[in-house]
């Protein structure tokens, strides 16, 4: 009866408005309800709980031994290392060679050009040389020839010379080789007849040459002193005695 009697008291309290309604096993107990009741606490299962272990102090943990050395790895890491080293180097070194070497091949290219510049500016003074000897060589063979086929060409000179002379000049002279005298006289007679001038033989002068003088001045018109004009203008000095007396025309 006493369970019949606490099973007729107790009450189902319905929600609150508004909220949900709960499972059917879900309810509020009021405090008049509960009979026997007590606080729970963390203890209260029995033996007691110890303190927690982090509040001991825990023994320090031993240091890690270093693994073992392996020579053999030493020993390929030194290799390795070594070979990078004297890589890095031999780079270096060859960078160095090569600035080197290419200075040095310059320097040699550029005095072997400035020698060939050399080498040929004086080809070409010798080659100038050697035209201007041949030319002079030619030029004197051919007046030679002129003068020994056709001696009335000194009568050309004298004339031309006694142009040179001032038309005021008076006292006129003119100088030849003996042998020249009569080829002036019949072929530049009348020139020096019209400027008063007179023939004068002179042994000294070479056949197709002749000296003007007056008393203004003097012409020189030998062969010797024609031939040195001539000649400096093709850059000899060879002068005209350097040929042998039986290259001379006839005297």
């Amino acid at each position: 009866m006493s369970s019949t009697s606490d099973r007729s008291r107790i009450r189902n309290v319905p929600p609150p408005p508004g909220s949900k309604a709960g499972n059917a096993y879900t309810r509020f107990i009021p405090r008049e309800e509960l009979q026997d009741f007590a606080a729970w606490a963390p203890d209260s299962f029995g033996d007691r709980i110890g303190p927690h272990p982090a509040m001991h102090p825990q023994a320090e943990a031993p240091e890690p031994q270093a693994p073992p050395v392996d020579p053999q790895a030493e020993l390929a890491a030194a290799r390795q290392a070594g070979y990078e080293d004297g890589y890095r180097d031999g780079l270096v070194a060859l960078e160095g060679f090569k600035q080197s070497f290419a200075a040095q091949a310059t320097a040699q290219v550029g005095a072997l050009v400035q020698g060939m510049d050399a080498a040929f500016d004086a080809l070409e003074a010798q080659l100038a040389d050697a035209v201007a000897a041949t030319a002079v060589q030619l030029a004197r063979q051919v007046l030679r020839h002129e003068l020994s086929v056709q001696p009335e060409l000194v009568a050309r000179v004298a004339g031309e010379a006694v142009g040179a002379v001032l038309l005021s000049a008076r006292q006129i002279a003119v100088h030849v080789h003996p042998q020249d005298l009569p080829l002036v006289a019949e072929g530049a007679g009348e020139l020096l007849q019209a400027r008063g001038a007179r023939l004068v033989a002179e042994a000294s002068i070479r056949r197709g040459g002749c000296r003007i003088e007056s008393d203004l001045g003097a012409v020189d018109a030998r062969i010797e002193s024609r031939w040195a004009q001539a000649a400096g203008a093709l850059g000899s000095t060879e002068p005209w005695s350097s040929v042998t007396g039986s290259e001379e025309p006839d005297a």
